[in-house]
Formats: structure tokens, C-alpha cells, sequence
């Protein structure tokens, strides 16, 4: 039985709202309490990108990287998915494939599970403070830490004075069923590498803030709390994370090469993958190449 889309999104609020209430906000290792994160030995990155010009097929990563040399290792897996794109509700559609990779490699190689997960996308800078990060963090219990390219705009936060006096030359607007998200191209304030501001809603809560990653960008990221950790920490782990603008363990994922591995793999290749020993190479990745199986009803944006 094929659920309304109207129903569906009433079901998938009130989840959110109740995994909302398990979220974290404080810092809960004792690597996070360490002004060089001493004791913090593998970081993991997850991302979903779709192969251009192909809304059906995608490729879901997952990046496990050493800290904090960023080395890293691969593996490969073809999975499927079945829920539709609904704005605000990513975590029920790119989670479950995520999940699995995190759950396959704490079976089989429970030495190299992530101590720290950073998420392509918002963690509590969402519409009901509740992004991919935080749906991920919650289910897993593991710190979890959201990256986003793009300025969500979440409750005023683009309108306030605050924010508006703290943009640079100029800003880029993309819009997504109805519901606009800016990327600031140049702040005034973050003038150097590690500069940051905090991201405040019309109410005045903080809900993220904008980082100056890199000396070689001026594009800041955009922090959020994912799940087990404070904000400041998310924030100074992500930026000793960067040799460019994006996180290693995102940038990685993004990577072209990396791209068209997942895009010519078969279930085939992806079972002979699936099925050998981690090997200690300059990276370790496990890439999850996932076939996005669609009801008819719904209508991908």
C-alpha cells in the first residue's frame, strides 16, 4: 500500500520531533575535552551525490580517515533505497544506506569504526532542528558533526541585521520546492583561516555558525550540532579537518575518480568488494553505491 505523500511528511514531523529529543548538544568523550583532541584516532565522513543527469541512481559514501594524518581505506557495496526527496526530510531518504555501511563495518571491522562522523549537510541548522547529521547521530549514538556548503535559510537567518552586516561582496540563491538557501560568498568577518560567527535565528538562538575553513576559500562552511558534541568543539574539529574548504572526510567522497567507481560498478563487482580485507592504502573509504528505487506516485526534485 502506497502511503499519501501529505501522510507521509505528517509521519516522518512527528519522528522527527521525537528523535529531536534524544540530541545532544554537549561534548560526551574525553577526546572532545582535549585542546588537541588527543585520544581522537579515526574521523568518518558520509555523503550521497547522484551520478549528473540521473535522478535514480546515486552513490552513498561513506570515509574513514586517521586523525590526524587523513589516511584512509576502501571498499564498495551496492544497496537500495525506496523513500522519495522530500525538502527537510533527507535523513529518511540518504540514512538507511549510510546506516547499513556504518553497521556492515562495525561487524566486520569494529577497529576502524569512525570515533566521530561529520555529515554533508545540517545537523540542529534545520527547519525543525533536526537534519541528516542529527538523524544519523541519534540512531547510531555516535558524535556526529554537520557540514553544509550552502546557507539553509532557517528561520530568519538570512534576513537579521546580525547576519546581514557580516556579508561580504556578494551572495548565490538556489531554491528548492519553494524554500530558499543562500551561499555567502564572502563575509566580511572571517578574515583568516578559523574565523567564525555564530548562525542566530530571528529568536536569537544559535543554531550553527559560519566558518572560515581555509585560508585557500573565503567561502565559509556552515557548523551545526549533530549528535554528542558542543558547538565550539564541532566547529574547531572541522576546521583542523580542512586542507581545503570542505572537511577531508566529505572532500574526499567528493572526489571525481571516486565518483565514477561508484558510477560504473555492478552488483557484481560490488559483491566481490563487499566481500574483502580492509587494506591499509593512503585512504580508507567505503563507497556505497546505492539504486534509488522510487514509487510512481512521487516526484523527485
Amino acid at each position: 500500500m502506497v502511503v499519501p505523500e501529505e501522510e507521509l511528511v505528517l509521519q516522518w514531523e512527528r519522528e522527527q520531533v521525537r528523535l529531536r529529543d534524544r540530541v545532544k548538544e554537549e561534548d560526551t568523550e574525553d577526546w572532545q575535552r582535549s585542546p588537541d583532541f588527543s585520544g581522537l584516532e579515526r574521523v568518518g565522513g558520509v555523503d550521497l551525490s547522484f551520478i549528473k543527469g540521473d535522478n535514480v541512481n546515486a552513490c552513498a559514501h561513506l570515509v574513514v580517515l586517521t586523525y590526524p594524518h587523513m589516511q584512509v581505506y576502501e571498499d564498495c557495496k551496492m544497496v537500495t533505497l525506496n523513500a522519495p526527496y522530500v525538502a527537510g526530510f533527507l535523513g529518511f531518504r540518504e540514512a538507511p544506506p549510510l546506516l547499513q555501511a556504518l553497521e556492515r563495518l562495525k561487524s566486520e571491522q569494529p577497529n576502524l569504526m569512525p570515533q566521530v562522523l561529520f555529515v554533508d549537510g545540517n545537523g540542529l541548522f534545520h527547519y525543525r532542528e533536526f537534519g541528516l547529521a542529527c538523524h544519523l547521530g541519534v540512531l547510531l549514538e555516535l558524535p556526529c558533526v554537520g557540514v553544509a556548503k550552502n546557507l539553509l535559510y532557517v528561520e530568519g537567518v538570512v534576513r537579521s541585521e546580525g547576519h546581514q552586516s557580516q556579508v561580504g561582496e556578494s551572495s548565490a540563491y538556489c531554491r528548492c520546492n519553494g524554500i530558499i538557501s543562500g551561499a555567502v560568498v564572502a563575509i566580511n568577518t572571517l578574515q583568516k583561516s578559523g574565523d567564525s560567527f555564530p548562525l542566530a535565528t530571528a529568536s536569537g538562538k544559535v543554531l550553527g555558525k559560519a566558518l572560515r575553513s581555509s585560508q585557500r576559500s573565503t567561502k565559509p562552511v556552515y557548523v551545526s550540532v549533530g549528535h554528542r558534541i558542543s558547538l565550539d568543539t564541532a566547529v574547531k574539529l572541522t576546521h583542523t579537518c580542512c586542507l581545503y574548504r570542505v572537511p577531508e572526510p566529505i572532500r574526499q567522497e567528493l572526489n571525481e575518480e571516486h565518483q565514477l567507481d561508484c558510477e560504473n560498478s555492478s552488483p557484481f563487482q560490488a559483491d566481490l568488494l563487499s566481500n574483502k580485507v580492509l587494506i591499509p592504502l593512503n585512504i580508507l573509504r567505503i563507497c556505497v553505491c546505492v539504486y534509488m528505487c522510487v514509487c510512481s506516485d512521487y516526484t523527485l526534485v
